[in-house]
């Protein structure tokens, strides 16, 4: 039987419509207040190194509401000096070192953990040092994952970017391809003995279909959630969700 599926809801963009105007509102530890309530198990938000959204204030809002709480704060960042000591100084459940270019709208692609091997292997000691579980946020890539494990990491997210974009544009080739190199992914890291979560771009049509890969232990959404959330509020658009992880784990008897 397969494990227990996780949902980590990223809160990131209800900063974004904070910032676009100034000021305090919308809160997005409000927002994680009531993603707990509906059925997230965990909070997810990245601070960026432009602060374009999740601020330094934030973080340390969220982290004395998880700790209250008892869930999970899962801390999203680059692998930079700042953003390290500010991880070592907060001390979050997890945190999950992603890449970032300033330029982007969101991450594009994994990290490149055969390139960055020991900034990553002393990053992940650190963070690992200091009490946080420490993901890599990857593509689903043999050399890529066999690396993970080697620097040390404890899990991997396996990017669904290409497989969400393939199939929301009718691509079912594509997107077949795409998903059967996630499914491979997620069984090679958990031989290695990764947790395996996987994230980005997933919805209600998406996220059942990585639900069904028994490995994948926790899905993480964001953007789609926040978007729903203004037809439909954020509470509804996260039972929704869950609905649906939970119609896609069933196929698998977990």
């Amino acid at each position: 039987m397969a494990a227990p599926l996780r949902l980590g809801v990223n809160i990131d963009h209800v900063a974004t419509v904070r910032n676009a105007r100034g000021g305090d509102l919308p809160d997005p530890v409000r927002a994680a207040q009531i993603a707990l309530l509906a059925g997230a198990d965990g909070i997810t938000a990245h601070l960026r190194e432009d602060r374009r959204h999740i601020s330094d204030l934030d973080i340390e809002r969220l982290s004395d509401l998880l700790d209250a709480s008892g869930r999970p704060l899962n801390l999203e960042m680059a692998v930079t000096d700042e953003m390290i000591a500010i991880a070592l100084d907060h001390r979050p459940h997890a945190v999950c070192l992603v890449p970032e270019r300033r330029e982007e709208r969101t991450t594009e692609g994994g990290l490149d953990v055969v390139g960055q091997a020991d900034l990553l292997a002393e990053a992940v000691e650190q963070l690992r040092g200091a009490g946080s579980r420490v993901s890599l946020f990857i593509g689903a890539d043999p050399t890529q994952i066999e690396m993970a494990a080697a620097v040390g990491a404890q899990v991997v997210e396996l990017h669904t970017g290409a497989f969400c974009d393939f199939l929301r544009e009718g691509r079912a080739r594509e997107a077949g391809s795409a998903l059967d190199a996630l499914r491979a992914g997620a069984a090679q890291a958990a031989d290695l003995g990764l947790e395996v979560h996987a994230g980005h771009g997933l919805d209600y049509e998406t996220a059942p279909v990585l639900a069904a890969i028994p490995q994948v232990v926790e899905l993480n959404i964001g953007h789609f959630l926040i978007g729903e959330a203004i037809f439909v509020g954020l509470d509804g658009a996260i039972e929704k969700m869950r609905a649906a992880m939970d119609a896609g784990r069933a196929e698998i008897g977990g």
